[in-house]
């Protein structure tokens, strides 16, 4: 049971960051009716970003000039990451995609994915291939729980994940702005012509989902301190996976089917060796999508609604 429980703890941190990313994936398609391939890379991208600002804010803080605690450059970091990140979702939007709105799903399918080329070489380019170990903003503390051991960086992964889940939710419900994209999720083609400006509400979408997937980013670098250029193409793949399963356009759906899939992960590594990892996840995955082909919250018509 302690060894269980174990990994339940960890089951919860590794589904946090797929459930982060993959809520942009489907915020995007609720609204735009296409998947953005590039988000994994925003992800990685939103990571070395946040790398960057905490490493600035902790010279700013050695040099004498400022005194903060290292909650507070952590909390900075996740925030201001998430508002650059955003902007680069915004011009990600502009660019790569609302010139494409009324073009064939795989042309966004190809610049979606050279957008993430793009940002992997970018980054290459200004950084190197070097992998780079994001700075200890908090000292880990274990603490033993009846044989559990929870470190409070775990800790702290799983309550900002569901804080910005929640945060989320209710903006999407209780606002205007977030009412205005359930409407245009629901009916691309009518709503606008009631005065809700699709040009507002998609880069707002690309804005958010995009926020999200720094705040993920910074969170990983917290647990697993080594960053890497490509880090976001596997797991973007898996919160890919992770939206479809959870049911297209479904916000909910989405971060359900991320923990969901941490938990597959995690637990078929109890039982069989992780080189088996994958192809025993994706496989479960696969007789869930046969038996339910619109995931778990998806509905029939959404997927005939536009295409």
């Amino acid at each position: 049971m302690t060894y269980f429980l174990q990994n339940v703890i960890n089951a919860l941190q590794w589904g946090s960051f797929y459930a982060l990313i993959a809520l942009g994936y489907s915020m995007v398609y609720s609204i735009m009716m296409l998947f953005n391939f590039a988000h994994g890379d925003i992800f990685m991208t939103g990571a070395y970003i946040g790398l960057g600002i905490a490493t600035g804010l902790l010279a700013i803080v050695s040099s004498g000039v400022i005194a903060l605690p290292g909650w507070l450059i952590l909390v900075l970091t996740i925030i201001i990451s998430m508002f650059i990140t955003s902007l680069l979702g915004v011009l990600v939007e502009r660019i790569g995609y609302r010139p494409l709105r009324n073009a064939p799903r795989a042309s966004a399918a190809i610049t979606g994915l050279m957008i993430g080329i793009i940002l992997e070489t970018g980054n290459l380019a200004l950084l190197g291939a070097k992998r780079f170990s994001f700075p200890p903003l908090i000292m880990t503390k274990a603490y033993n729980i009846s044989g559990v051991f929870v470190t409070n960086k775990k800790i702290l992964v799983v309550l900002v994940s569901l804080t910005l889940m929640l945060a989320l939710d209710l903006f999407v419900r209780k606002t205007k702005w977030g009412m205005a994209m359930r409407a245009m999720s629901y009916d691309f083609v009518v709503v606008p012509l009631m005065g809700v400006s699709i040009d507002v509400i998609a880069p707002m979408t690309f804005a958010i989902g995009s926020g999200l997937a720094a705040a993920g980013g910074v969170l990983y670098g917290v647990a697993y301190p080594v960053l890497d250029p490509y880090m976001g193409i596997l797991i973007g793949w898996k919160a890919f996976v992770a939206a479809i399963l959870g049911g297209r356009g479904s916000i909910m759906g989405a971060a359900l089917a991320g923990f969901l899939l941490g938990f597959i992960e995690i637990f078929v590594t109890m039982i069989f060796p992780s080189t088996l990892r994958d192809l025993i996840a994706f496989s479960i995955v696969l007789v869930i999508l046969t038996f339910r082909p619109h995931g778990f919250f998806g509905k029939p018509y959404s997927a005939k609604l536009r295409l």
